[in-house]
């Protein structure tokens, strides 16, 4: 299914960008519903915006699926097992969600506290691995972008 090497084992590393069943595989039957979840969200909540598109970052990061509109909206990174996903905040985006984070939850806040900001902005790295953090990621797509709907699927 994958090439694996010791630089990253748990990355896809196909030649080609993933179909659906090599990503279902990959992450496993939990992660994968959170994967499928999330997309759903966006799809529904940002009707006709974002068309995803699979990036290959090498043998270090392999594929990742990026939401991007005219700037980067979030990127899902699938590794074995693991649903990661990364939202780049820029300054009035971090404003936003210094507002919103006494309604996230605990692993959120500090993994959201923790996160190093660059000239670019501040980069969240989460592990979606709960419907609690599947709640705080649409909190925080919604700061960055303002949905069109507001009916939640989770």
């Amino acid at each position: 299914m994958t090439e694996e090497t010791s630089e990253s084992p748990s990355r896809l590393l196909n030649p080609e960008p993933p179909s659906e069943a090599i990503v279902s595989a990959w992450l496993g039957k939990q992660a994968y519903s959170y994967w499928q979840r999330l997309g759903q969200w966006i799809d529904e909540h940002y009707p006709d915006v974002f068309n995803p598109e699979w990036l290959y970052g090498g043998k270090k990061h392999g594929w990742s699926l990026r939401y991007k509109k005219s700037k980067s909206f979030c990127t899902f990174v699938p590794e074995k097992n693991r649903f990661l996903l990364v939202i780049v905040f820029g300054k009035s985006e971090r404003e936003k969600v210094d507002a919103l984070q006494p309604n996230l939850s605990k692993p959120t806040q500090s993994a959201y506290d923790a996160a190093p900001t660059y000239t670019d902005g501040k980069w969240l790295l989460l592990e979606i691995n709960s419907l609690s953090i599947l709640k705080d990621v649409e909190l925080l797509l919604s700061a960055k972008r303002k949905p069109k709907s507001v009916r939640s699927v989770f």
